[in-house]
């Protein structure tokens, strides 16, 4: 009796068969996981919205006066940043401030991967406008990402969003009151 084996050409062409799908999948799960990363930031920003809801209720519904640290330059003179004023209302848990998909090391230089929007500095939680201009609180950004540290989902996708009335998006939605 006798085995018969694979040739080269059988095992090339299997191998090639192989690559091809490794290539095809290789996206997707690089997609999944940036996913699953989004979907980790959104949930910060879901408990900073809680945080700030609780600051706010000690405080006579006003918003904190905060200000963003950047990487170059001295820190802000003229209010504590987001990472200061809400760490108490987030359980002491500073990694809250961390977007999992921050690869500039902003949280390590900053102490967070988020912005405060400052245009709402110690304003009426009730009463909230940008510019002077009333808009809804569905359509004004609370806390974002510093960056776009979501770019692998797509531009439109790129930045996380918390907005006044607590709703979290990867898509900012700015419109003409």
């Amino acid at each position: 009796m006798q085995r018969r084996a694979f040739t080269l050409v059988e095992l090339l062409v299997v191998l090639a068969v192989i690559g091809v799908l490794t290539a095809l999948l290789l996206p997707a799960l690089v997609g999944a996981k940036e996913g699953g990363k989004s979907a980790a930031c959104l949930n910060n920003l879901h408990q900073m919205g809680i945080a700030l809801q609780l600051y706010v209720q000690e405080n006579q519904n006003l918003l904190p006066v905060m200000q963003n640290v950047g990487t170059n330059g001295p820190p802000p003179t003229n209010g504590p940043p987001l990472n200061v004023v809400l760490l108490s209302y987030v359980g002491g848990n500073s990694n809250v401030f961390r977007c999992p998909s921050d690869n500039q090391n902003l949280f390590d230089l900053t102490g967070t991967s988020y912005f405060w929007n400052v245009a709402l500095n110690g304003q009426n939680a009730d009463q909230l406008n940008i510019l002077n201009l009333p808009y809804p609180q569905t359509q004004i950004p609370v806390i974002f990402d510093k960056v776009k540290f979501h770019i692998a989902r797509g531009d439109a996708r790129a930045i996380n969003y918390l907005y006044a009335d607590g709703h979290i998006k990867n898509l900012m939605e700015m419109q003409s009151p």
